[in-house]
C-alpha cells in the first residue's frame, strides 16, 4: 500500500515511525532503517526519509558530522533509489550549510543513473532558492564542462532562483548562449521562459538579452516568453499580448 492509499491519520503516524526509526538509526550507528525507507518503491516514503534526515541534522547538532559520514557512505550504494535520496538528504542539508555537501554533488553529477543526476537538479533548485551565493558559486564551474549533460542539468538546476531573482542567474546562462549542443540549448530557452513571467521580471530578462550576441537564439527565447505567458496565463503577471507589446517596445533586436 502506497503513502497516498493511506488515509491522513494514517500518513501521520507513517511519518512519525521514519522519523523516529532513522532517528534511532543515527543514535546507535545504525543503517537498516535509512537503507529500507531511502530504497522504498514509494516516492513519498523516500521523501519522508530525506526529509527526517534534514530536520535532524539541524535539530541535533551533536549527530551532524555522523550524519554527513553515513550519507557518504550510503552515496556509495549499488541501489540507485538510495543514492537518489542520498543526494536529495544533502540538498536538504546544503539549504544552509552547502560547503558541508558540496562534494555530494561533485560526485551525483556523473552518477551513471538518471534518477540521482534528475536529484541533483532538483537540489540545486532548491538549494539555490535558500542559499544562492555558495550554490550559485559552484554551478558556475559546471557551465563550461566538457559534458553537454552536466552543462544541460546545470542550467535546469539554477532555474527556480531565477524566478524571483533572475539577475543573479542571467550572467551564468548567458555562458551557454553558443552551446553547439541542442539539448543544452533547448533547455536554456525553456529556463529563460520559465524566469521571464513573474512580477518585475521581463524586464530584468528582456534588458539582458539586448546584451547576448547569439541573436537566433535570444529569437527563440522570446517566442518562448510569448508562449509562456498564454500556457501560465494564471501565474502570469502580464497577458501575452502585454508581453509582445513589452518585448516590441524594449528589445533591441
Amino acid at each position: 500500500m502506497g503513502f497516498y492509499d493511506l488515509n491522513k491519520a494514517a500518513r501521520m503516524l507513517l511519518v512519525e515511525k521514519i522519523n523516529q526509526d532513522i532517528a534511532s538509526d543515527l543514535s546507535f550507528g545504525y543503517t537498516e532503517n535509512i537503507i529500507q525507507y531511502f530504497s522504498d518503491e514509494d516516492t513519498y516514503i523516500r521523501k519522508t526519509g530525506y526529509l527526517a534526515i534534514g530536520k535532524i541534522f539541524y535539530a541535533q547538532p551533536e549527530l551532524q558530522e555522523h550524519i554527513l559520514s553515513t550519507l557518504k557512505g550510503l552515496l556509495e550504494s549499488p541501489t540507485d533509489k538510495v543514492r537518489q535520496t542520498v543526494i536529495n538528504a544533502a540538498g536538504e542539508i546544503g539549504k544552509f550549510h552547502f560547503d558541508k555537501v558540496q562534494h555530494f554533488f561533485d560526485i551525483g553529477l556523473f552518477d551513471k543513473h538518471h534518477s540521482v543526476r534528475n536529484a541533483v537538479i532538483g537540489s540545486v533548485k532548491k538549494m539555490g532558492e535558500r542559499n544562492p551565493i555558495p550554490v550559485l558559486a559552484w554551478a558556475k564551474t559546471y557551465l563550461k564542462h566538457p559534458d553537454k549533460e552536466v552543462r544541460r542539468e546545470i542550467c535546469h538546476g539554477i532555474e527556480l532562483r531565477g524566478r524571483t531573482h533572475p539577475q543573479d542567474i542571467l550572467p551564468l546562462l548567458k555562458t551557454l548562449e553558443f552551446d553547439d549542443t541542442k539539448r543544452v540549448t533547448d533547455t536554456l530557452i525553456h529556463v529563460i521562459g520559465q524566469i521571464a513571467y513573474k512580477r518585475g521580471c521581463l524586464k530584468t530578462v528582456v534588458e539582458h538579452l539586448n546584451t547576448w550576441g547569439n541573436k537566433s537564439l535570444v529569437e527563440k527565447a522570446l517566442d518562448e516568453i510569448v508562449d509562456v505567458h498564454d500556457r501560465y496565463k494564471k501565474f502570469a503577471v502580464l497577458t501575452q499580448q502585454e508581453a509582445i507589446d513589452y518585448i516590441d517596445q524594449y528589445y533591441k533586436n
